[in-house]
């Protein structure tokens, strides 16, 4: 983990880069997907789906209180957002198109103005700040 300054713009233009984007979104979908079938699972999927820390109160603690039933279906409810026909399985558009939409929701989110925020190494947005730098870098 590291400590980045990030904004709005530095996902939206990480997101409209194509090839970045699309690179970043293939490497994490072969990743995690365990059987090489071209084709997530739930429980290929399990595991990044509750790293998103959607039940984060505090930074790194988790709202306490949710029964067993209640993780299941609130992990199952986001493994259908990535499901988009309903086939139980995720394929690479699904999770692109997926992708695309939480990084958009998340610089939609942060807005203009720049904020510190703590980033995971090989993350989405780690990979976004990564552009940025080097852009700068290359100027």
């Amino acid at each position: 983990m590291s400590v980045e300054i990030l904004d709005g713009s530095t996902i939206r233009e990480f997101v409209e880069d194509e090839g970045a984007f699309n690179g970043s979104v293939e490497e994490r979908f072969a990743s995690l997907d365990m059987d090489h079938d071209g084709l997530l699972t739930y429980p290929e999927m399990a595991r990044e789906l509750m790293s998103l820390r959607v039940r984060e109160t505090h930074f790194g603690v988790d709202e306490a209180g949710w029964s067993h039933d209640e993780l299941l279906q609130l992990y199952l409810g986001l493994f259908g957002r990535f499901d988009r026909d309903g086939n139980g399985t995720v394929d690479l558009e699904e999770f692109r198109a997926e992708m695309r939409e939480v990084m958009l929701a998340v610089a939609s989110g942060l807005g203009f103005l720049p904020v510190q925020m703590v980033v995971e190494e090989g993350s989405f947005l780690k990979r976004a700040v990564e552009r940025e730098s080097a852009k700068h870098v290359a100027a």
